[in-house]
């Protein structure tokens, strides 16, 4: 019969379990791999980690998780992580340049959708984009809105966020600012 205490001493010890080999090899990844995503974000841009868009989410988390195995997996070398960032740093690149056509747009970004029209709920639009009656308020009350009369538009946008639109002595909101905007 196995002991449990033996169990965990085996699992205790293995979690130091390493060598100055393997220690040095992280050390070096590491630096290797944090100069090419400096390198690599130089030359594509601010966009590589923004939140603009789904696309630049998955742009960081893969960038984040190639980073963490070629650190980490003796799997990956140093030149398999660069060349797997070089590829993620190109999509995005190339998916930068495509938005300039609006069929790519429409495919790769999440439209903008309209939940409250002044002091209106667009429950159909809450519900096409999962929000609850219990999210707006907390954005609301986040927006330091105290009366529904102070909100002009809420947006959920592309990247997630909710935004509210304040009113301000009753001046309308240019059309250019809710131009994409599903209403």
């Amino acid at each position: 019969m196995v002991d449990l205490a033996d169990i965990l001493i085996k699992a205790w010890s293995n979690l130091f379990d390493t060598t100055t080999n393997s220690l040095l090899l992280i050390f070096l990844t590491s630096i290797g791999i944090y100069v090419a995503v400096i390198l690599y974000t130089r030359i594509a841009g601010k966009r590589s980690f923004s939140k603009m868009s789904s696309f630049d989410f998955a742009m960081t988390v893969a960038v984040g998780s190639m980073i963490a195995t070629t650190i980490l997996s003796k799997s990956v070398s140093l030149l398999e992580g660069g060349v797997g960032l070089i590829m993620v740093y190109g999509l995005q690149l190339i998916a930068a340049t495509f938005r300039r056509y609006k069929w790519f747009r429409q495919f790769i970004d999440n439209q903008p959708t309209l939940l409250m029209d002044g002091e209106i709920l667009l429950h159909d639009n809450m519900k096409a984009v999962r929000v609850t009656e219990g999210d707006l308020r907390s954005k609301l009350r986040e927006s330091n809105v105290a009366k529904l009369s102070e909100v002009k538009a809420v947006i959920f946008e592309t990247t997630g966020n909710l935004v509210v639109v304040h009113k301000d002595h009753n001046c309308p909101v240019d059309d250019w600012i809710l131009k994409d905007v599903k209403r």
